[in-house]
């Protein structure tokens, strides 16, 4: 049998043991998931994201960055 595999419950470091047994992996518990989904919903954790350019480069526009009047 193989051996059984656990990790660190993300929000309290406590060991999960990964399996059905464990229904809210990789949390231990119900109350760890909902802090971690309350941090979510409060900003607190945010995905970086690379904020683009939405407008075009003078030198794109021929015009010198000049809009037509």
């Amino acid at each position: 049998m193989a051996e059984a595999r656990s990790v660190a419950c993300p929000t309290c470091g406590k060991a999960v043991e990964w399996g059905p047994q464990s229904p809210y992996r990789p949390f231990c518990s119900e109350r760890c998931k909902l802090i971690d989904l309350g941090a979510w919903a409060s900003e607190k954790f945010r995905v970086p994201v690379a904020e683009e350019n939405d407008e075009p480069e003078s030198a794109e526009t021929g015009d010198g960055g000049q809009a037509a009047r």
